[in-house]
């Protein structure tokens, strides 16, 4: 794909920008009188830009605050997940902090305010906050190149090597292809295995294709790290959670885990959620690898709020933390003129609310059981944090929303918990061409079996062994490994159903081998392809030696 930036020379995109803000401020301060006519709460000291037709009455945050318990406590029960904690955070103050539920489904243990959740992406924003304070410190700048920092690093294409910077992975612009990467945590790689990995990946164009990474901000905060000479997780602990007091977060699975208050992941089966599975995310940590508790959110709050200053003190210089939390790339195109945009800053979602407000925002989602968010009104130094034990449904969004329509409208504007559930639904939808379908009734047959046994090499994803275990053959493949049994479908075409955090339950992947040879003892598997594996064209795996060739194997048995 073309690796170059092509864009308007600088000159044409100020020459646009200076035409719209003219345009728009003449629409605006042309009518001076309106608002004082209609009562609109316009504040005619304030830019074009920064203006809010909407004004928020006196008392209704109170009351918007006032409901938090009773929304809390209607999302859970609508929708089952188990614990949730919460924070508001106004003008530098913490003004509502409260927990919800247990930390384990039967276990007696209540969620409160210092209860440690994992909180998946929400690690980018609060990462963003960490570079933004190195930039600050002069240690790097948002437009450093990553290979400055790491030598090391590479993309597929040279020149985007040479140029991509912390900025263009932070706003995922850099090229890479949505979760790039994320495959090869599940099979146990750790983080420079996998971030040396993505040089294999195909590039979209550069700096104005958005697809969101997570390995690409964990390339990105590498660098930073590297530049200050300390490992991430402790880089994240000396400038920001220290200096803010936030003691319960780390960016460490392991302090996580050691944690006694610790609210534990849930998945639903069969209509009800359980305790079940554990995600490791320190091969991430910089995007989704931050555990955290709702107190030390708020602080964290108050600091975004507060354009980088905590309790009266600058931790990050404002024009530091600025490019982070101001749009950078849209993120998601309006489908219709009359639809607003979303954006994306440094880690941060920028969007604006039907009220003309700015809100800063993020979702996390860990499918092996957390979903948490966060949602800011700048404007009006008002936050809202929300942290769940259970895997994505919409409950934590739903509650952001309904607390933000309830202080700047006085009521609920629609079942944000219905909107947000149809939205993640297709989360959970399974995986794969075959996934659903039936076993054919008479499939063609397979080749004896010692045909597919073999070693198979893919310089993405490393080697991948078959082997024959009694009638069935055996795939393994990664450093964890994953181990999966092939039920045959029909022909040189086998299934196994992939698990982990990528593979929604009821996922189910093709295993095609290519046949070369006519007769023993010359035909032999040449290569497989594997489908769950596939997305991005690197799916092909080429047989490193010939099969060893014994005595005939059991007729294949039909799965």
């Amino acid at each position: 794909m073309p690796p170059l930036l092509r864009l308007p020379p600088t000159t044409s995109i100020r020459w646009r920008a200076l035409l719209c803000a003219g345009a728009c401020a003449a629409a605006v301060l042309s009518q001076p009188a309106r608002g004082a006519e209609t009562g609109l709460a316009i504040d005619p000291k304030l830019p074009p830009s920064e203006s809010v037709a909407l004004g928020i009455p006196k008392g209704q945050l109170d009351a918007a605050i006032a409901k938090l318990d009773d929304f809390a406590t209607a999302l859970m029960k609508r929708s089952g997940i188990p614990g949730m904690s919460v924070v508001v955070v106004h003008d530098g103050k913490t003004v509502y902090l409260k927990g919800f539920g247990v930390r384990k489904v039967g276990a007696p243990e209540a969620v409160d305010a210092d209860t440690v959740f994992q909180l998946a992406s929400l690690s980018k924003a609060v990462g963003a906050s960490v570079v933004a304070h190195q930039v600050g410190a002069g240690i790097v700048t948002w437009d450093t190149p990553v290979k400055t920092l790491l030598p090391w690093f590479a993309l597929k294409d040279p020149w985007v090597s040479a140029h991509v910077t912390v900025a263009d992975l932070y706003t995922h612009r850099s090229g890479l292809p949505d979760h790039g990467g994320d495959e090869l945590e599940d099979m146990g790689f750790d983080r420079r295995q996998i971030l040396e990995r993505l040089k294999l990946l195909p590039l979209a164009p550069f700096r104005i294709t958005y697809a969101y990474t997570n390995f690409g901000v964990t390339a990105a905060a590498e660098g930073v790290a590297a530049a200050s000479g300390k490992d991430w997780a402790t880089l994240s602990d000396a400038v920001l959670y220290k200096p803010l007091g936030m003691s319960a977060t780390s960016s460490r699975f392991a302090d996580y885990m050691a944690h006694a208050n610790r609210a534990l992941p849930h998945v639903r089966e069969n209509g009800a959620f359980v305790a079940k599975y554990q995600r490791q995310p320190d091969a991430q940590s910089p995007a989704g690898g931050v555990s955290s508790s709702a107190r030390d959110m708020g602080r964290w709050l108050a600091f975004v709020l507060g354009n980088g200053t905590f309790e009266g003190k600058q931790i990050v210089p404002a024009s530091a933390l600025l490019p982070a939390m101001t749009a950078q790339i849209v993120s998601t195109p309006s489908p219709i003129t009359a639809a607003r945009p979303g954006f994306y800053g440094h880690g941060f979602g920028v969007s604006i609310a039907p009220s003309g407000r700015v809100v800063l925002s993020h979702s996390g989602a860990f499918i092996l059981g957390a979903g948490t968010t966060f949602a800011m009104l700048p404007s009006e130094k008002l936050g809202i944090a929300v942290l769940t034990n259970a895997q994505p449904v919409g409950a934590a969004e739903a509650l952001a929303m309904q607390f933000m329509d309830y202080v700047e409208f006085g009521t609920i504007t629609r079942d944000w918990f219905d909107a947000y559930s149809r939205l993640m639904a297709p989360l959970y939808h399974p995986l794969g061409t075959l996934a659903g379908l039936p076993v054919p009734a008479q499939p063609a047959p397979a080749h004896p079996l010692d045909i597919y046994a073999g070693t198979y090499t893919n310089a993405y994803y490393g080697p991948a062994t078959v082997k024959v275990e009694g009638d069935h053959l055996v795939f393994s493949i990664g450093p964890k490994p994953v181990v999966a049994s092939l039920g045959h479908w029909s022909g040189d075409t086998f299934t196994f159903a992939p698990a982990g955090e990528s593979a929604p339950p009821g996922s189910l992947s093709e295993v095609t081998f290519a046949i070369t040879g006519k007769t023993a003892p010359t035909m032999t598997a040449a290569s497989m392809t594997v489908e769950f594996f596939n997305e991005n064209g690197l799916g092909t795996f080429t047989r490193e030696v010939p099969a060893r060739k014994t005595k005939p194997s059991k007729a294949v048995r039909h799965k």
